[in-house]
């Protein structure tokens, strides 16, 4: 179900909750930012959570550090960083202050103001795909100033569309690799999205 009439930014309080059920309540809401002139928006469709201090999978795992501060500050500000020195990853940090969490966004479906074909279905590509890089790091998502948002455009997911898998390229988090921390909606859900 979709209802244009109710869009809304969300708020600080909604990521101030347990990572997982932010992770799966991100599920078909909208990416924003306002960049360039032009407002670049996608559909959230694959999340990943990364949940406090003993996550092995987690930078925070390995304590708090310039890197990984954000992710010990307040929830609702960005954690973006750099891999492989060429991709960025855009988080955004879940929970009570103090206690490193966040969730990874993974993929979107591109709705409007990006260019025509786009990849969008990975990390790395998304940023490049929404210019997002390490000037957004520790910026706030909920604020009315934020150029980078996140809106709840009044669609409901149903639990039932929502698949776990274990996290990508985490095989070296013992235990924690096998967490079905990875959320993504159904197949025949995105081809709902792509009509």
């Amino acid at each position: 179900m979709f209802d244009n009439s109710i869009i809304m930014r969300l708020n600080q309080q909604f990521y101030n909750q347990p990572t997982v059920k932010v992770a799966k309540a991100l599920l078909g809401k909208f990416l924003v930012h306002k960049v360039n002139g032009k407002i670049l928006v996608g559909k959230i469709i694959e999340t990943e959570a990364y949940v406090g201090p003993k996550d092995l999978a987690s930078h925070a795992s390995r304590g708090k550090t310039k890197r990984t501060e954000i992710m010990f500050g307040e929830a609702g500000y960005w954690y973006v960083y750099l891999i492989y020195g060429m991709y960025y990853c855009l988080n955004i940090v879940t929970e009570h202050k103090n206690y490193p969490a966040a969730v990874l966004i993974r993929k979107v479906e591109p709705v409007s103001g990006l260019k025509e074909k786009i990849k969008t279905d990975g990390p790395g590509k998304l940023c490049r795909a929404f210019i997002i890089d390490k000037n957004l790091n520790g910026m706030s998502s909920f604020e009315k100033k934020s150029k980078l948002w996140i809106e709840d455009r009044g669609e409901i997911i149903k639990p039932d569309k929502i698949k776990k898998a274990p996290r990508v390229g985490v095989d070296y988090a013992g235990e924690y690799k096998n967490k079905l921390w990875r959320f993504k909606l159904s197949d025949e859900e995105i081809e709902l999205i792509k009509r």
